[in-house]
């Protein structure tokens, strides 16, 4: 078997696990997550990342190892260079972190692959998780931002976040601080995101989560539509509750005659982590 490491970088930490590709599941005694102070200097990010890395390879042969990492963007995958110029990873602009990493580990250029972190979630689905069986398919992952991708052969991040959508943007309607403002609006209360919306009156909750629905449908007739897909999966925080605003989107895609098959993650963290495993064997079989 074919060690197979899967890596996702988040602005927080560093999550990653031993992936068997013949099981397509993650290795759950090797899992490591590790904080990363991801606006501090370059030096201290790469030895926090290259801690984590020794930590879950230690015992495999650096020479069969395949690396597959899921890093949020802005980010050139092809070549492993950091884009990102404000906010998290700042001090990396412009590093060749494939370069610094392969170096770091004493691997060849051919044993580590990068992946959209968007795009390494529906890798994720398709390769472990709930749409095995479909060949088109689009992601949509709903929490604190709104994260998008395609999937017909390969994942791309499609980043609708803030594409036009109603009076603003998409992300400004389909994140969890849209409930956030909605409920003050509506209410004059506070309220963190959707687990706290549960412990609110019954007639309240439906209210919002009707609303949410009428602007997931939107969003779905608006553009998800256009590409066609086989299914939806959905992951994410907001996927959790799903089951309180189902029966009204799906209401509205009949109407629309959307015959759009919807799932919901089953493996949610996890399926970064699976996916940039599985992007990882994938390119490196071509």
């Amino acid at each position: 078997m074919q060690n197979i490491v899967g890596i996702d970088i988040g602005g927080s930490h560093i999550t990653m696990a031993q992936v068997d590709p013949e099981k397509r599941e993650i290795i759950s005694a090797t899992y490591v997550r590790e904080h990363v102070d991801s606006f501090g200097p370059k030096e201290t990010i790469f030895s926090a990342w290259i801690s984590a890395i020794e930590k879950v390879t230690h015992d495999l042969v650096k020479s069969e190892l395949l690396i597959g990492i899921a890093m949020p963007g802005p980010f050139d995958y092809e070549n492993g260079i950091s884009l990102m110029q404000q906010g998290k990873f700042i001090d990396m602009y412009q590093v060749n972190i494939k370069q610094e990493l392969i170096e770091r580990l004493a691997i060849s250029p051919d044993q580590m692959y990068f992946v959209n972190d968007a795009g390494a979630f529906l890798e994720g689905e398709v390769f472990g998780g709930c749409v095995r069986d479909y060949r088109k398919v689009f992601g949509v992952t709903l929490g604190t931002g709104l994260g998008t991708a395609f999937y017909d052969g390969e994942a791309s991040d499609e980043d609708l976040w803030d594409s036009p959508f109603k009076d603003s943007i998409c992300e400004d309607y389909l994140a969890t601080r849209w409930f956030v403002n909605h409920y003050k609006a509506l209410t004059g209360g506070e309220i963190s995101g959707t687990k706290d919306l549960l412990d609110q009156p019954e007639d309240r909750q439906t209210k919002i989560f009707d609303d949410y629905a009428d602007s997931f449908a939107d969003f779905i007739v608006q553009y998800v539509r256009n590409y066609n897909p086989e299914v939806l999966v959905i992951g994410g925080n907001i996927a959790k509750v799903y089951p309180y605003f189902k029966e009204r989107l799906n209401q509205h895609l009949e109407e629309h005659k959307i015959n759009l098959p919807i799932k919901i993650s089953a493996i949610f963290e996890d399926a970064a982590i699976l996916g940039a495993a599985g992007y990882a064997l994938k390119k490196s079989n071509r």
